[in-house]
């Protein structure tokens, strides 16, 4: 398994926009992408503003070829409401109880 973690700010007087971007039109989205597992949705208990978005993908060949083909559709409808360029890292899955993933079993 593979994952994908964005970063990013979003603008105050935007947070209710972005949440309701985020439900209805980029979970949709992402929810029929090939090898689409899970997204967790993280906002910060010290700075309300910064959102982390956590997607899990089977492969990761199926997050590349996500961002390839739909990640700028997703940034131009999220764009308006963020302060800044998300940041994006990718990582292996090497443990996960909700995915049943032990460490050396994963990808």
């Amino acid at each position: 398994m593979f994952t994908r973690i964005v970063d990013c700010t979003v603008k105050p007087e935007k947070k209710e926009e972005y949440t309701q971007r985020i439900t209805n039109e980029v979970m949709p989205i992402l929810q029929k992408q090939p090898g689409f597992v899970d997204c967790i949705t993280l906002t910060s208990d010290t700075d309300p503003e910064r959102v982390v978005a956590i997607s899990f993908w089977n492969t990761k060949n199926d997050a590349e070829r996500y961002h390839r083909e739909n990640y700028s559709r997703i940034m131009s409808i999220l764009e308006p409401a963020l302060q800044n360029e998300p940041r994006v890292h990718t990582y292996n899955v090497e443990q996960s109880t909700a995915h049943k993933i032990a460490a050396g079993k994963a990808a």
